[in-house]
């Protein structure tokens, strides 16, 4: 044997040996420890690119087949994560959240969209006072006076949009209108030139911070971390100007969403600061692009594609505009008349839920289905094993708006919205201008869809891949 190869053998053989007994030891760690069956994936990749390909729905059914029904593991934008799947396992994840569960993000989504000396520390970006200041200006009652606003730009939007043309697509008109929307009525921003420049750099964030997160130039999730901080740019000059404006007119009382956070103060008497107001305003201004404008989309599709569906929402809006004087704009006892409509958007986002699901992190050691998840696991739960299970939906497929009527469906088996105390604080505004949206095409015109085969892809939500394009029907009035 030569020099050489007794060197490449004294140096190759000590790792070789290495990881011999590393996987043994792994072996052995994990059957003393009874973890959650499934696959890890590629290093670093994961399954995230199966996840992405298959979409969330398929990924998991076939996890759920092979492993477990109850929960499984993989490996997706960085992270090892035990999936919690139907009914039940939503329960425990919601049930759960302030004694074994905590909340967590994934550091490659906080990467993109958070300030990095924030994004460590989910305390650090709001104070626990705080945290309640949100959900209470989402509230119905504080939103009962944003209606009127609502109705008056969708009727403008409609009117500049949809009624000179004769055929549109859906998806960009429905995400123009709804982050038009949010800019208004979080920020008071109107500029059009404005609002256009945080789309552009919006895109790119929720085009890519779902990707495999590696940041190389040309990747998409490196085009996502540098539209992130066009984002917050353009963001902390807004709310550094409306402070000075605030200063300057000594303002107690806040005339929007942005103005309150200035405003507001914990028990020690302290302000938010410009950056964690900075991380809240992006998180409504991601739900208001993506997931309110993809529920939009896939309601209105839904009415295209069942027509019966349609004139039973037509003939109750009708109702509700015939009781309005020529000019009069929806308010809150409009809106609650919009029981059927409203239900039709319940099943539509049964069928085709914006948001897949959430994450948590386990705060200690706790067994669930047999299987033990360890402290510092991350947790999925996710909307589609309960959605679609045929338990507490028959005939799951179908398209079914009754099955929201009287109370509903069982408990913690529909979850569009997440449930327990950190159910999303902006389903309320959701639903408003859901409702206040379809108002306004509905009572316009009738749909037909020009691509019955459009395919459905998923990257941070669910994507109609030509927009749903549509033939605009007017009434004759």
């Amino acid at each position: 044997m030569s020099l050489f190869s007794d060197v490449v053998l004294l140096v190759i053989f000590p790792i070789i040996l290495s990881l011999f007994f590393y996987r043994k030891l792994k072996s052995s760690s994990s059957k003393t420890v009874n973890t959650p069956p499934g696959s890890s994936g590629w290093p670093i990749v994961g399954e995230s690119i199966k996840f992405g390909s298959a979409g969330p729905q398929k990924f998991i059914k076939e996890r759920m087949e092979k492993y477990s029904p109850d929960v499984f593991h993989t490996s997706l934008l960085g992270e090892k994560l035990a999936v919690f799947c139907g009914a039940q396992g939503n329960k425990f994840v919601f049930t759960n959240e302030t004694t074994v569960l905590t909340s967590w993000w994934p550091q490659a989504m906080k990467k993109a969209l958070i300030s990095p000396e924030l994004s460590e520390n989910e305390a650090k970006e709001i104070r626990k006072s705080q945290k309640g200041f949100l959900p209470d200006i989402l509230k119905p009652e504080a939103l009962k006076q944003y209606i009127p606003v609502m109705d008056a730009m969708a009727r403008d939007h409609v009117a500049s949009e949809w009624t000179p043309r004769y055929v549109v697509k859906v998806s960009p008109l429905a995400m123009k209108y709804t982050f038009g929307l949010a800019c208004r009525l979080f920020m008071n921003v109107v500029e059009p030139d404005r609002i256009d420049k945080l789309t552009k750099h919006f895109t790119r964030v929720i085009t890519g911070f779902m990707a495999v997160p590696i940041d190389l130039p040309g990747t998409a999730y490196n085009s996502a971390i540098n539209g992130g901080k066009l984002v917050r740019a353009e963001l902390l000059n807004i709310i550094s100007a409306r402070r000075e404006e605030i200063r300057e007119n000594k303002e107690t009382i806040g005339r929007d969403f942005l103005s309150k956070m200035l405003l507001v103060t914990d028990e020690d008497g302290e302000f938010m600061t410009e950056k964690e107001i900075c991380n809240n305003i992006i998180g409504l201004l991601v739900a208001s692009y993506e997931t309110t404008s993809t529920a939009v989309t896939f309601v209105l599709k839904h009415l295209a594609e069942y027509p019966h569906i349609y004139d039973k929402v037509y003939e109750e809006q009708m109702e509700i505009k015939k009781s309005k004087k020529p000019g009069d704009l929806l308010c809150w006892e409009d809106v609650q008349k919009m029981k059927y409509t409203w239900n039709v958007a319940c099943e539509s986002l049964r069928l085709a839920p914006p948001g897949q699901g959430a994450f948590r992190e386990a705060a200690t050691d706790f067994t669930y289905a047999g299987f033990t998840i360890p402290k510092g696991w991350k947790v999925f739960w996710t909307v589609h094993t309960s959605h679609r299970d045929p338990k507490y939906f028959p005939d799951p497929d179908k398209f079914d708006p009754s099955r929201f009527e009287g109370s509903g469906p069982a408990p913690y088996s529909y979850v569009p919205f997440g449930g327990g105390p950190r159910m999303c604080p902006g389903k309320e505004y959701a639903r408003l201008e859901i409702l206040v949206f379809i108002y306004n095409v509905v009572t316009n015109f009738k749909l037909e869809k020009l691509s019955p085969n459009e395919k459905v892809l998923f990257r941070s939500s669910l994507v109609l891949t030509e927009g749903l394009p549509v033939r605009l029907v007017p009434h004759k009035n």
